[in-house]
């Protein structure tokens, strides 16, 4: 029986499609939604309102605020669908590589699965997967659901 399900979000389509498949088809389950910040690789998940730069640099007070601005845009979003469907959410924000910080969470706090999208907003042009659904899909110790 799964109890506690992860939806990893970066503002793709398909990150979104995921939270609509794990909210029909986990019912019963606990929904935690987690958007990961990439240091490294700020552009796929940033919105139109937030220039995928690095400035301000890294580390400063800009960059964290607009790190906390976009989490609460997605997050905002997340909510909307997850009212649409009766459900509440838990919604927790991380900055690092999201490959490590998705499977390290799903560890840490006992998540029994995994859905996210095949691919994020980078990785349009990948024929099947992105490297970050990739990589969960082989190092994530739980079930792990890929949309497309």
């Amino acid at each position: 029986m799964t109890r506690d399900v992860l939806v990893p979000i970066d503002g793709s389509p398909l990150s979104y499609q995921a939270l609509r498949y794990a909210l029909r088809e986990f019912p019963d389950a606990s929904v935690t939604v987690l958007h990961v910040v990439d240091v490294f690789d700020p552009a796929p998940s940033a919105s139109a309102d937030v220039a995928p730069t690095y400035e301000p640099l890294i580390g400063s007070e800009e960059w964290y605020e607009q790190a906390r601005e976009l989490s609460a845009q997605l997050f905002e979003e997340a909510e909307a669908i997850a009212d649409e469907h009766d459900r509440e959410l838990a919604t927790i924000s991380e900055i690092g590589d999201p490959d490590r910080v998705i499977v390290d969470f799903a560890d840490e706090e006992d998540v029994d699965h995994v859905v996210l999208g095949a691919h994020g907003q980078a990785a349009k042009e990948s024929p099947v997967f992105g490297r970050t659904a990739e990589t969960v899909a082989r190092r994530a110790t739980v079930p792990v659901t890929l949309i497309k």
